[in-house]
């Protein structure tokens, strides 16, 4: 019996990506195989395939995704055959119609989620939790600013952001963009490649600037992010949209006001499984809630993952985009 996955056995553009037969698998112990019924796409997906985040070759790709497990290994006992799961992180192979997982980075989903919607937020929503419950606790009342707030994770971000009590500074790369960053509740909006968003930034703060900066976008804002800081600020770097941020000396945060500066990795935040299940518990509690609106912007078939990742590239999407096998 043989499944379908994308793999890739060189690293390049969308066309890279091959739709082929591969063997089903058995799970071992402590595993369970799962058949996907919707599976997320990010832009780590792309770090891979293009090969800024190395990976053995021959791949496959993708690590979001839901799906209903049809077999379990010996010793698992938390999930049974039927069990609606989910997971945001994890090794590679998520771009399939089915897969054999080990159960520590599965979630169980809450029945008033659907798949499709879990798919859209695990990744996502989980980053969302860490940068702004973990990394930094955002308080009440505190200007931050986030990049690309139209797109998968900073919509979640900025609607997250707007429940925790604090100003939201937008920045996005399209007019249809800012509109969408309004309607999830950013209290101004920035074009950051027309304007000049630290300037922006002042304006809007009083010149004082904000206290966190988060940027996904990467080498095209790592400056006007920088220069966007009160004194003590925080640049949190965690995407690459644009390209790797360069270099940046501590003698220049020492200059932009004593600032701080991390590349933080979600792995970190919830290396115990402890941590996995309480982020995901708040996560699903905001959504239950009616706090954060899942966006699915895009669809695409499993097949037609190549078109899925030009149409990120391309910067037309809005909120996520997700592949049905």
């Amino acid at each position: 019996m043989s499944d379908r996955a994308i793999v890739i056995h060189r690293t390049g553009g969308p066309e890279v990506l091959a739709f082929e037969a591969v063997q089903a698998q058995r799970p071992g112990p402590g595993e369970v195989r799962l058949r996907h019924t919707a599976i997320g796409v990010n832009f780590i997906d792309i770090y891979h395939r293009t090969g800024l985040y190395d990976l053995p070759l021959p791949t496959g790709l993708g690590v979001e995704a839901t799906g209903v497990i049809d077999a379990v290994g010996i010793g698992v006992t938390d999930f049974a055959v039927g069990d609606r799961v989910g997971y945001g992180l994890g090794l590679v192979g998520a771009y399939s119609t089915a897969r054999v997982m080990s159960v520590d980075r599965l979630l169980r989903l809450p029945d008033d989620i659907t798949d499709e919607t879990a798919a859209s937020i695990l990744l996502k929503g989980l980053t969302a939790w860490y940068l702004l419950r973990r990394l930094h606790r955002v308080t009440p009342g505190e200007s931050i600013l986030v990049y690309a707030a139209a797109g998968g994770v900073g919509s979640i971000l900025t609607q997250w952001a707007r429940c925790l009590g604090a100003r939201v500074i937008a920045a996005v790369g399209s007019t249809e963009k800012a509109e969408r960053a309004t309607e999830y509740g950013a209290d101004a909006v920035i074009l950051y490649r027309q304007e000049d968003v630290a300037a922006r930034v002042r304006a809007l703060t009083g010149g004082q600037g904000v206290s966190v900066v988060y940027d996904a976008v990467g080498r095209d804002t790592i400056d006007a992010s920088l220069d966007s800081l009160k004194h003590f600020g925080l640049m949190v770097s965690f995407g690459n949209a644009s390209g790797p941020v360069p270099p940046v000396s501590p003698l220049t945060l020492m200059a932009k006001g004593s600032l701080f500066l991390t590349r933080p990795l979600l792995a970190h935040y919830v290396e115990d499984r402890s941590e996995l299940q309480a982020g995901a518990a708040e996560l699903f509690d905001r959504v239950l809630a009616g706090e954060i609106r899942p966006i699915i912007g895009q669809r695409f078939r499993l097949a037609e993952a190549a078109q899925a990742h030009r149409a990120i590239e391309g910067g037309g999407t809005l909120g996520s985009t997700i592949l049905l096998p």
